[in-house]
């Protein structure tokens, strides 16, 4: 079935579903939607909906996980293999906390428990899940070319070739920040937090007399060390009140997702284990995988302290800011215990030597 709402411009959604009175009441749902037009299109099994999607022109498809053809988390599975380029968004009578933590971590963008679902959160869930895609395909797309321009140049003189590197690095450096840009306006709370981590890991990495190479892969790297959370609905980003476990574990899911979203892309540097590991603790009470010591990369460990460093010493929508000195203290006290030696005595020096000072936001 198609829902009515135009012929051009639409927002092409792909529902898989059995049951006819829930395909009914999602294009109703979307029938109704002010802020965006959806035409949808609705098949009962798997291997119906993976044939559609192989025509093409499908952006977004609403998943139920049990279907005539295929069950659970195998559902979700087989769609991203077979159909990695379209956003996904899980719509499911499974009302399972961890299912829902396993869903997000494999490719869907949200999930929604049938008979839960509010209007304004499923469209603004579809929105924000083709944001995301969109993304994605720029930042390769982005790459893709500034490869095919270097490959190029290497056959030009010398200077000549100097200048393009540093065009390609300016396009590179545009689509990191449009990255940033792109989470940053999800989380308005946060705004700079990435571009300040940035300039702080690069400062680390400068004091330690890390190579020139490993300075620049952590100033990327810190430039867009949050960008799985765009995968987190904007409302828990920005809750001033305490967060669920629930919301907690969604959120600590944005490492895997942000590795995700970078894993395939060459960059010159190893940007989407640093992502990964931004969390991780020497201790081994990190996360998302709970390394510790020399299983975690340098250059994540100077992320991690640039990060709960700008983190304390900015405000939060839970907490005013606590302060540099509150900061350095942290990261004092767990010196070896839960941050890099070398890390934080570098991170401290440029504080209280160098009188080193968080950009502005």
């Amino acid at each position: 079935m198609k829902s009515q709402m135009g012929r051009s411009k639409n927002i092409q959604v792909l529902l898989i579903e059995d049951n006819p009175l829930d395909a009914r009441v999602v294009q109703e749902m979307l029938a109704k939607a002010k802020s965006a037009s959806f035409d949808l299109e609705c098949v009962d099994r798997l291997s119906t909906g993976l044939k559609r999607l192989a025509k093409g022109g499908i952006d977004l498809v609403l998943l139920d996980l049990f279907l005539p053809d295929s069950q659970g988390l195998d559902t979700l599975s087989k769609l991203c293999a077979q159909a990695p380029q379209v956003s996904v968004v899980v719509m499911t009578s499974l009302a399972d906390e961890m299912t829902a933590i396993k869903a997000v971590r494999e490719g869907a963008q949200d999930y929604f428990v049938k008979g839960q679902v509010e209007r304004y959160r499923l469209v603004k869930s579809i929105l924000y899940a083709i944001e995301r895609k969109q993304v994605e395909q720029k930042l390769q797309e982005a790459y893709d070319e500034a490869t095919k321009y270097e490959i190029a140049e290497r056959m030009r003189a010398e200077q000549k070739h100097k200048q393009r590197i540093e065009n390609l690095r300016t396009t590179m450096e545009g689509s990191i920040n449009a990255i940033a840009l792109t989470v940053e306006t999800r989380d308005p709370y946060t705004a700079g937090h990435q571009r300040r981590v940035a300039d702080l890991a690069r400062s680390i990495a400068t004091e330690m007399n890390l190579s020139h190479q490993a300075i620049e892969g952590i100033r990327i790297s810190g430039a867009i060390h949050d960008v799985g959370k765009i995968s987190i609905p904007a409302e828990i980003l920005s809750k001033p009140g305490q967060l669920s476990e629930n919301e907690i574990r969604m959120i600590r899911t944005h490492p895997q997702v942000g590795y995700d979203i970078l894993k395939t892309i060459d960059f010159p540097w190893p940007v989407a284990e640093m992502v990964l590991q931004h969390h991780e603790r020497i201790d081994g009470s990190g996360y998302p995988a709970g390394l510790s010591g020399k299983d975690i990369k340098k250059e994540a460990k100077v992320l991690a302290v640039a990060d709960i460093v700008e983190a304390m010493a900015s405000h939060r929508p839970y907490r005013p800011a606590l302060g540099i000195n509150k900061a350095l203290e942290e990261i004092s006290k767990n010196r070896d215990v839960l941050y890099d030696a070398g890390v934080v005595d570098a991170c401290l020096k440029l504080f209280t030597k160098k009188e080193y000072m968080l950009p502005a936001i």
